[in-house]
């Protein structure tokens, strides 16, 4: 089964050497399902033929918000709808949890509570999973047909599905000890004290990153978790 990764930013020069970038980040995440990748840099410009190039889809994250004015954000959201009208599995995480819901009618903003950062408690319908999330930005007002599958103290809609084929997550299932020690290196300066030292506090705290794989694998292989 071939997934295409639409790419919506890099990762910081800075860790390329130890992470590689988002493509990278995310083909390690799933690896071990038997999947092929493909990435497509549509920050780039680089976009696929279509919605049927590849059996499903992936949406990564970025330092990008969902609302800004880039020439490659309007293409990609029709080609969300593409792909939805299609129905290839779908997948968005951090900014593609926000690019998916924004191209099916609801509202992404920055949220004025501040950042979330490092490993986040997240409340789904079977129970807890401790996830790592970097965002400030966050869905406000949900499309219709939005169904909210977690929440956590900071984030009310932090995983959504869209039918059985679109699963999309606000936090980094991608992101171990190395991603978020990283970005606190080279990106801390952007938080406040308090949630700069409360998410390097919890580096070595466990995260629940495979109960999310295995969702998202089962997404691509035909029925939601």
């Amino acid at each position: 089964m071939l997934i295409g990764i639409l790419q919506c930013g890099h990762f910081p020069d800075e860790l390329q050497g130890e992470t590689g970038d988002y493509g990278a980040l995310y083909e390690n995440f799933l690896s071990g399902y038997g999947f092929e990748f493909k990435v497509f840099p549509v920050c780039d410009g680089v976009f696929p033929a279509g919605a049927t190039t590849c059996d499903g889809w992936l949406i990564s994250g970025s330092k990008h918000g969902a609302y800004e004015d880039h020439d490659w954000i309007p293409p990609l959201e029709t080609l969300i709808r593409e792909i939805r009208d299609a129905g290839r599995p779908l997948v968005g995480i951090c900014f593609g949890h926000q690019i998916i819901a924004q191209a099916l009618g609801g509202r992404v903003e920055k949220f004025d509570g501040g950042w979330s950062v490092g490993r986040t408690i997240y409340r789904f319908a079977d129970g807890e999973r401790a996830l790592n999330a970097w965002h400030q930005d966050q869905i406000t007002a949900l499309p219709e047909g939005a169904r909210v599958l977690a929440a956590s103290d900071r984030c009310a809609y932090a995983a959504l599905a869209y039918g059985d084929r679109i699963y999309t997550i606000q936090p980094h299932p991608e992101f171990d000890r190395r991603e978020v020690a990283g970005l606190l290196r080279v990106r801390g300066d952007l938080l406040d004290t308090p949630t700069r030292e409360a998410a390097q506090a919890a580096l070595d705290l466990p995260v629940d990153n495979r109960s999310e794989a295995n969702r998202i694998a089962a997404l691509f292989e035909g029925a939601m978790a």
